[in-house]
């Protein structure tokens, strides 16, 4: 029977409106699974790079392409849950030149930091919440945000804005991000687990290149340390302190990149390094056998990114490996230079042992000849020889006292003094003064003795340079019988007045201090063809001044000094 007569099994025809409901969900599945596939899209492009700031902003396009939001962002959240670092898309540079400052985590995205959950409002401008748009901001009504997770902790959040194929966000929405934020989170630890290992290895590239850079003894290492460490953190600037003689200060050594003038030279607070700076700073101690010998500071700009506990932990391992190299390459010039003192010892105490008391013997053996010589020019002639050996003897003492001395660091003596300003007077002079001692000089003469004879030694010095036009200068410093006397004498132009008498302010000088020490002063030129000065005091500075120079000999240019004036000095 047909269905009109109600016999058999007829069936029953399908109405309109099921019809349109099957095509409803028929066209619901297609959309669904269209978005589905975006989905799945969306991760397949998150995850096909391994770059940090590349996976982020794949995120947000992808977010905006999956839900059609006009404007995306993704906020990443520092330690002091503001935002650090803030990737947008859907704005053009001219807009981004309008706003501004970056967002740092207020209004609606600080909810967000603060509640991580889901959020979708149909207009954002009207939520007691929001914190309102900077001037040149583009409008903006529907929003949607969702976190972003690693493992149990908040990476970040996703925020989007504007649906532009309907007013408002919906549920399935939200669920398709949600999503997407899940396979984000993972995408985001493996590109921050590979960054962090090139960057792993570039630190450790860097402490092998300056490792090999110390012990090769190459140039200014701390500049390479600080150089290689601003290059490797991607900060703006780079310092390295080291301690001063209070343990409570640092001195800035050496700073690199863009660091304000004057820093290098700074002296600063240990206990809190380059405060006056703006802006993310990571300080590493520097720790050699268990002491802090200094800091590595390491800055960025005040709109910089915060450093990370990764950071800190890399660039720790970093500073650590420099500072037990820098201890070995310190090791290593200790060495050298106590085998430097030790050669210059050897050869000191050789010239003395050897060299000078084979010169003395033979001087002796010349004096026994004088008096068994007939004839006035023989006995003059060994004499001019005893002379010369005399002179000779006395500069080789001259050249051991400087092998001993040279390289220490300890408070220069009297004759270290003594011995400096004569090599800086070779600047001014144009040649090298010839310098003798005679007699025990730095156990004789008392510091307050010693400091008026430099003082003297420096300004006669200081005269030969500016007036006498002079091509020789002979210095001689004794100290005998109490008296300590200095002469210098050069073959200037001359022209002092014979009793030393003159306005020359200099010579006041060198003649009170004389006085004061119970010594003498004189000066003159003979027939106006160079100038010797003769300068001499108590080797204890008396309590009263005054006193009287028993020193009469002739200095060096009769070769013989005050204290025989026949034969050498004592071997």
């Amino acid at each position: 029977m047909d269905a009109e007569t109600g016999g058999g099994n007829a069936v029953q025809p399908y109405g309109d409106d099921f019809v349109t409901h099957r095509v409803d969900q028929a066209k619901d599945l297609i959309v669904t699974q269209s978005r589905l596939r975006g989905l799945l899209r969306a991760s397949r492009m998150v995850a096909s790079d391994l770059s940090l700031s590349v996976v982020l902003t794949r995120i947000v396009e992808a977010a905006c392409d999956l839900v059609d939001a006009r404007y995306g962002a993704l906020g990443v959240i520092a330690h002091d849950q503001n935002l650090e670092q803030f990737v947008h898309v859907g704005f053009d540079e001219s807009m981004v030149r309008r706003i501004g400052d970056l967002p740092r985590g207020k209004g609606i995205l600080g909810l967000l930091i603060r509640e991580p959950y889901p959020l979708r409002l149909d207009d954002i401008t009207t939520d007691h919440r929001a914190d309102g748009f900077p001037a040149g901001h583009p409008p903006m009504h529907s929003f949607l945000g969702v976190p972003i997770r690693i493992g149990t902790k908040v990476f970040g959040n996703l925020y989007l804005t504007d649906k532009q194929n309907a007013s408002r966000f919906t549920a399935e929405d939200e669920e398709l991000v949600q999503a997407l934020a899940a396979s984000a989170g993972v995408a985001i630890e493996n590109a921050r687990l590979f960054e962090e290992s090139q960057r792993r290895q570039r630190w450790l590239q860097a402490s092998t290149d300056i490792t090999r850079h110390l012990l090769a003894e190459g140039p200014n290492p701390l500049e390479l340390i600080a150089r290689r460490a601003q290059e490797i953190a991607v900060a703006d600037f780079s310092a390295v302190l080291l301690p001063r003689e209070s343990a409570e200060e640092l001195i800035v050594e050496v700073a690199t990149g863009e660091y304000p003038d004057g820093l290098v030279g700074a002296v600063v607070p240990a206990s809190d390094p380059l405060a006056g700076q703006n802006g993310p700073l990571m300080v590493i101690p520097l720790v050699a056998s268990g002491e802090s010998v200094g800091a590595l500071v390491l800055g960025r700009r005040i709109e910089g990114r915060l450093f990370t506990d990764a950071d800190i932990d890399m660039a720790s391992g970093f500073v650590g490996h420099i500072a037990l190299a820098l201890e070995l390459a310190q090791a290593r010039a200790d060495r050298d230079r106590i085998a430097v003192l030790e050669e210059r010892d050897r050869i000191a105490r050789d010239l003395h042992d050897h060299v000078i008391q084979r010169i003395f013997a033979t001087a002796i053996g010349l004096q026994g000849l004088v008096s068994r010589t007939d004839g006035v020019k023989q006995e003059d002639r060994l004499a001019a020889y005893i002379d010369d050996l005399d002179e000779t003897i006395g500069q080789i003492r001259t050249t051991i006292f400087q092998l001993r001395r040279r390289g220490r660091n300890d408070v220069p003596s009297l004759r270290g003094q003594i011995l400096d300003i004569v090599d800086d007077a070779t600047v001014s002079l144009g040649f090298a003064p010839h310098l003798r001692f005679e007699g025990a000089l730095d156990s004789a003469v008392c510091n307050v003795v010693g400091e008026h004879l430099v003082a003297v030694l420096r300004e006669a010095l200081s005269n030969v340079a500016r007036h006498a036009s002079a091509t020789q200068v002979y210095v001689t410093v004794w100290s005998t019988d109490g008296q300590v006397r200095l002469d210098v004498i050069d073959n200037g132009v001359g022209g002092v007045n014979p009793d030393g008498r003159d306005s020359s302010s200099g010579l006041v000088n060198m003649r009170s201090r004389a006085q004061e020490l119970g010594g003498k002063f004189i000066v003159f030129s003979p027939l106006a063809a160079g100038t010797r000065l003769s300068w001499s005091a108590r080797t204890r500075a008396p309590d009263p001044p005054g006193g009287t120079d028993p020193s009469d000999g002739t200095g060096p240019g009769g070769g013989r000094g005050p204290s025989s004036g026949t034969g050498p000095s004592g071997g």
